[in-house]
């Protein structure tokens, strides 16, 4: 009889004496010799440690410029994530079935420069803050922006979307700390501001109804347009005032879907606007 050697190996679930776990090619190694059938590949792909490490760290990192975006702009965490206005905000005193935005500084980088002046308006409750784009936002121009920029974005899906875009006084007038109606008529206030209104162009055809309302020292423009092709929206509001070396423009805008079912909001929401 032919002699024959004992062939060592470490049983299967054997603990290994080193601290990391056997590997998928060591458990084959060790069936193989215990087994004279073949055996199927049960290796298992494992992505490359490095790509491990960097997928952490870009969670890591998304976790945390979300968590400094949130305390640099003065905000919790939970507003940063869009969370509904009615949870943070309070209720309008005139109409609860309302809560009310004020800006303050923490709010805008042209709030903080102080190139313009602290606004309010009411939303309903289910409406959520939206981010702005640092490029619209004024953030790399501020304290001396030449075009207009966005302050702030409010949406609904199934109602619409509102925003406040300020301009710098010089782009419409030489004249420092001009009222509104020092510019021109609100005919020509919107020629200028049309564009930041719908989102692309501005024709005067698409104006259906303009007014003038005068609060205290303060006078506002206020806008009706029928906007097919604009980019916010194929129904517009808006209203403008001057404040300082800025015009502020606040715009409702709505589908047609939206502007069916929520026009009166949109319009309370217009009206509650105030510089």
């Amino acid at each position: 009889m032919a002699a024959t050697s004992a062939i060592p190996f470490a049983p299967i679930l054997s603990p290994s004496h080193s601290s990391s776990p056997p590997s998928h090619s060591s458990i084959r190694l060790q069936l193989q010799y215990s087994s004279s059938l073949p055996l199927p590949d049960l290796s298992i792909s494992e992505p490359p440690r490095s790509q491990i490490i960097s997928g952490r760290r870009e969670v890591l990192l998304g976790a945390g410029i979300a968590l400094v975006s949130a305390l640099f702009s003065g905000r919790s965490v939970a507003e940063a994530r869009e969370v509904e206005v009615g949870a943070y905000l309070p209720p309008s005193p005139s109409d609860p079935s309302f809560v009310v935005f004020k800006a303050s500084p923490k709010d805008t980088p042209a709030l903080r420069a102080g190139n313009v002046q602290p606004y309010e308006f009411v939303l309903p409750p289910t409406w959520k803050q939206t981010r702005v784009a640092n490029i619209l936002s004024g953030n790399y121009c501020q304290p001396k922006c030449a075009e207009p920029w966005v302050e702030v974005k409010f949406e609904d899906e199934s109602q619409g979307k509102v925003q406040v875009v300020a301009s710098p006084l010089i782009r419409l007038t030489n004249k420092p700390n001009a009222k509104i109606e020092d510019i021109g008529s609100p005919e020509k206030v919107i020629a200028s501001l049309g564009p930041f209104v719908t989102g692309n162009s501005f024709d005067p055809d698409e104006l259906l109804e303009t007014s003038v309302e005068k609060l205290g020292d303060q006078t506002y423009y206020t806008y009706l347009l029928d906007t097919p092709f604009a980019l916010t929206g194929s129904h517009n509001l808006a209203k403008a005032t001057a404040k300082g070396n800025t015009v502020v423009l606040f715009v409702a805008s709505a589908n047609d879907k939206q502007w069916q079912a929520s026009r009166k909001t949109l319009k309370t929401i217009l009206d509650s606007f105030r510089v």
